[in-house]
């Protein structure tokens, strides 16, 4: 991955944004809802499981959820159970001092409850098999997590922008394809943390432009080229993409309209006439791949509404 700055100047950049960043978080404090993950799960419908308390085994039929929701619950709480991992990226990259630390510590506060709530759960309504959900858990995080996108500071700050917002997208989505209120209003809840989360992420790196927009520009390009979700890493998450997509979840059409081309419109990207030569050539890689994955995302779509037709003619 290209860089396009040295240690010295990604330092004065993240300098000049702290005024940003104390703003920003101000910002997202005065707007953050205090909420309690106990508060939005179903108790009443727990029972024992079999193991020391003896009680009854999990069984597929105890499930209520489609296969697409269900294996898009499990991707999306496998992404957040590697909460360490990314505090340890987004540490190592903004610091711990100052309104940086700060809030790297109230990021990873937050994101530590859509992990409890997910869980708790997907436990306590049987959704899902425990021990197969614990099995992947132990097996994803010993992984551990490294970012693919760039380890300089623009390019943290790009890629959170556009996966706080993919996440947003992914658990809105999930709660309306689980078909049960409770889930839908429970991922309601955790998507309006990652909505803020993308907020502030999106307006400092806004902010970034300003400073150095030539190397801006080529941090957002290089990550979108190469952005990958964090869940990536899961066991079987291609298999599993594939059936989120296939249910309309989370796919191509939804990464290009709903979560890369906002931010690119907020950012004005396309609109902006202060880029010099570099920026300029970043610019033209990003509109090629951008019209190249509108193209991909049209070619799936029509693929998928043929396998449709296909399944519901034979059904009728």
């Amino acid at each position: 991955m290209p860089e396009t700055f040295d240690d010295k100047s990604q330092l004065r950049l993240m300098v000049d944004l702290e005024p940003v960043v104390a703003k920003e978080l101000d910002r997202h404090l005065s707007m953050a809802k205090e909420w309690f993950p106990h508060q939005y799960v179903p108790w009443s419908q727990g029972r024992d499981f079999d193991g020391p308390l003896d009680g009854e085994p999990w069984s597929p039929e105890q499930s209520a959820l489609s296969t697409e929701a269900r294996e898009s619950l499990i991707v999306n709480l496998l992404t957040e159970d590697n909460l360490p991992g990314y505090h340890h990226a987004i540490a190592t990259v903004f610091g711990r001092d100052g309104a940086w630390g700060t809030w790297v510590n109230r990021w990873t506060a937050e994101e530590n409850r859509h992990g409890i709530v997910i869980r708790d759960y997907l436990t306590v309504t049987r959704a899902v098999d425990p021990v197969a959900l614990e099995r992947a858990r132990m097996k994803h995080m010993e992984l551990g997590y490294e970012a693919t996108h760039g380890t300089s500071f623009l390019h943290g700050v790009a890629y959170v922008s556009f996966q706080e917002l993919a996440t947003r997208v992914a658990h809105r989505n999930t709660g309306t394809a689980s078909g049960d209120p409770v889930c839908e209003r429970l991922l309601a809840r955790v998507a309006a943390d990652e909505n803020l989360h993308m907020i502030f992420y999106r307006n400092l790196l806004d902010a970034a432009l300003e400073i150095d927009v030539d190397a801006t520009v080529r941090a957002v390009t290089d990550v979108v080229k190469a952005f990958q979700m964090p869940g990536h890493g899961i066991d079987g998450f291609l298999r599993k993409s594939v059936i989120i997509a296939n249910a309309g979840i989370y796919d191509l059409r939804l990464h290009h309209d709903d979560v890369l081309s906002p931010c690119l419109r907020k950012w004005r990207i396309f609109e902006r006439t202060d880029l010099g030569p570099e920026g300029e050539k970043a610019r033209e890689e990003l509109a090629e791949f951008m019209t190249g994955l509108d193209t991909a995302a049209a070619r799936f779509e029509e693929r998928r509404e043929e396998r449709r037709a296909r399944q519901a003619a034979r059904r009728g």
